[in-house]
């Protein structure tokens, strides 16, 4: 399995929520976490993206405005309050207070706006582990957009979106789940247009997952995970020298291979000691720690309390 697979899969994307919105020029929305906090509120992070069905319109996060049609995937990994619309010189109108009751796994349909041309989009909202999540949220800026229409898989992908929405609209059984694994397939399709589309001189976790050894060994790493690793051990896992694999590493994700190591193991511990299924002792030692004595310190540096602390405290 490959690096991209192994942190997604440990991330456990929740919460997919879909909107069937139709909004008319003119018009203008905000989206902002009172949104996200009704949909999932225990959750930490927050991802949400927009498909542009039909239509056009524009998107602003903070000065960066982003002109979107049909086809494209609009995403926001870091959960960033955002205006939509025709026209965003207008007063947006809070999404939340449009939706008087949504839930978890349905659609809910909003219609928004004047008497002009339609904008139809299927908006997605998501909820992760930000420490799990960390790296790819940190090789990611706060506005993607991609166009699903190119490529082998758009039109399947598209015709994919269209029925799901239909699915869900209807009382079937199932439907939560089919929501949940399409909002997923459709954020990991994004990444990889996104991935493609990088410059070659980009640094970053996902702009590494095109160099081979930087790849190898990240998909070594989250294979194995609680393997006594060395640089030198890794580097003949990838067929390179010590020092190459160590440049190499560091360029792309800017710390040692050990460090990184280091982070996604404490991440794993982190989530574990949340679910309260095992005690820290066997928690150290599932993620790779030789002592729980040398697990506490380790954590305590990273999260600022110790382990038995952290299990104990609210998420919100």
């Amino acid at each position: 399995m490959d690096a991209l697979s192994h942190v997604l899969r440990a991330v456990e994307l929740t919460g997919a929520t879909f909107l069937d919105a139709e909004f008319r020029d003119p018009w203008c929305i905000v989206v902002c976490e009172m949104l996200q906090r009704r949909l999932v509120p225990a959750a930490e992070h927050f991802i949400s993206y927009h498909y542009i069905a039909d239509g056009r319109c524009q998107t602003k996060v903070g000065g960066e405005l982003t002109v979107l049609e049909a086809g494209d995937v609009v995403a926001y990994p870091h959960g960033d309050m955002h205006i939509m619309g025709s026209a965003l010189h207008l007063a947006p109108a809070p999404m939340a207070e449009m939706l008087e009751t949504v839930k978890r796994g349905e659609v809910t349909f909003v219609r928004h706006g004047g008497a002009g041309e339609a904008t139809r989009a299927v908006c997605g909202f998501l909820a992760c582990d930000p420490r799990l999540c960390q790296p790819i949220l940190s090789a990611l800026p706060r506005v993607i957009k991609v166009s699903i229409r190119s490529g082998p898989s758009g039109d399947w992908l598209e015709r994919s979106i269209r029925q799901s929405v239909v699915e869900a609209a209807s009382t079937r059984a199932g439907n939560e789940v089919i929501l949940a694994k399409l909002s997923e397939v459709l954020f990991v399709e994004t990444l990889r247009r996104y991935i493609e589309g990088l410059p070659q001189e980009q640094t970053g976790w996902l702009a590494g997952l095109r160099d081979p050894l930087v790849a190898g060994a990240l998909n070594v790493l989250h294979e194995r995970t609680a393997h006594r690793w060395t640089v030198a051990q890794l580097a003949r896992e990838v067929g390179c020298s010590r020092s190459v694999l160590a440049e190499r590493f560091t360029h792309y994700l800017g710390q040692p291979p050990m460090h990184y190591l280091a982070k996604w193991r404490l991440a794993i511990a982190a989530r574990a000691l949340r679910s309260g299924q095992a005690r820290p002792g066997r928690i150290a030692e599932e993620v790779g720690y030789e002592s729980e004595t040398a697990f506490n310190r380790a954590f305590k540096r990273e999260y600022g309390m110790p382990p038995s602390r952290w299990r104990n405290t609210k998420i919100w």
